[in-house]
């Protein structure tokens, strides 16, 4: 669908390659906004993150995007919802964008590219917002070393496999794991992803968890529910909302 409707906003995503999942809209809605904060969306898309922070509370949020056609999407999604003097796509890479920063932020978050070394999607756009092209893990976690305040955190989607060695990178740089929560579609399935919470402190011991999605096909298990309940509007007044994956 071009536009997805959630409670508080709408979000056009017809010139985004990647469009919005369930994963997603969970990563979203577990995102840790300190209030009024300063949050940077790095790799924004259709801009899905950056009005999800502005929703729970967040003081400014900058979406930074290479893709024009992107950028140009998320800015128009931003200007349309009701946290329009919060929110600023930026059309930059990253890179370049970091170089000139001076500001600290409080929330880094990245939903980045998901595969290295891996076969290229046919779709160029797609290929881009599938592959680390333009961007490594590597420059992403230097990156957030740098622009991260002081009790900052670190926010980030990645598939399960390249957890630890995102988890390595992060601690070479000197930002410490603090949670992992992995998401798996049912209770028999393999996990696929995992949301990675990083700070600078380290923790005694991080906290592990793992979220089942659906409890059968179509329904959400009660643990999807509630941590969707703030986004979706099918959640707002049901225990039993049905899904559509």
């Amino acid at each position: 669908m071009s536009i997805f409707r959630l409670q508080q906003f709408s979000v056009s995503q017809e010139r985004a390659a990647m469009k919005i999942c369930t994963d997603s809209l969970l990563f979203g809605a577990m995102m840790p906004v300190c209030p009024e904060g300063r949050v940077l969306d790095i790799g924004a898309g259709c801009g899905l993150l950056s009005l999800i922070a502005a929703q729970l509370g967040a003081g400014r949020v900058i979406g930074v995007e290479l893709m024009d056609d992107a950028c140009r999407e998320a800015a128009e999604n931003f200007r349309r919802s009701p946290w329009a003097d919060r929110l600023q796509a930026v059309r930059d890479s990253i890179q370049h964008f970091a170089d000139l920063e001076s500001g600290r932020y409080d929330l880094i978050v990245s939903n980045p590219p998901f595969f290295e070394n891996h076969l290229n999607a046919d779709e160029p756009m797609r290929n881009a917002a599938r592959h680390n092209v333009h961007l490594t893990h590597a420059e992403l976690v230097g990156i957030a070393a740098r622009l991260l305040a002081r009790d900052g955190v670190f926010y980030v989607l990645l598939p399960v496999q390249s957890g630890i060695t995102f988890t390595r990178l992060c601690a070479q740089a000197g930002l410490h794991l603090w949670r992992q929560a992995v998401f798996r579609g049912y209770a028999h399935s393999k996990a696929k992803v995992a949301a990675l919470t990083f700070g600078r402190q380290p923790v005694s011991a991080p906290v592990f968890e793992t979220i089942t999605v659906y409890d059968e096909p179509g329904v959400y298990s009660a643990t999807a529910r509630t941590c969707l309940a703030k986004l979706l509007m099918r959640f707002a007044g049901s225990e039993n909302a049905k899904g559509t994956g």
